[in-house]
């Protein structure tokens, strides 16, 4: 069975925060591609209070089994205290994209 490819997402608070773990990630083969979505607007809770600001989210395109060692990375690189990272199973897709995804993010 083939190795199983994430979707990960992370918000950064910036474009060039942003563009600094993009690249990271994607040279160090810890992701295949890193889609960057600017103009987010984030509303959450922190320390007690509802926080709003605008952000760049993060598409991370990755496997499962370079996960633990792109959220070492990403925490490293990441500004926020708490880095928001989510990965996400793909069940579906288009079989060659993720055959490049699983040979790309091999490090």
């Amino acid at each position: 069975m083939p190795e199983t490819v994430l979707l990960c997402y992370c918000s950064c608070p910036d474009a060039t925060s942003a563009q600094a773990i993009a690249e990271a990630l994607v040279g160090e083969q810890l992701a295949a591609c890193v889609n960057r979505l600017p103009g987010i607007h984030s509303t959450y809770r922190w320390q007690g209070a509802v926080t709003t600001g605008d952000e760049e989210l993060l598409l991370i395109k990755t496997t499962a089994i370079r996960f633990e060692a792109l959220k070492a990375r990403l925490l490293e690189l990441h500004p926020y205290e708490l880095p928001e990272l989510i990965a996400v199973p793909v069940e579906r897709g288009h079989a060659d994209y993720l055959d490049w995804v699983r040979a790309n993010a091999t490090g």
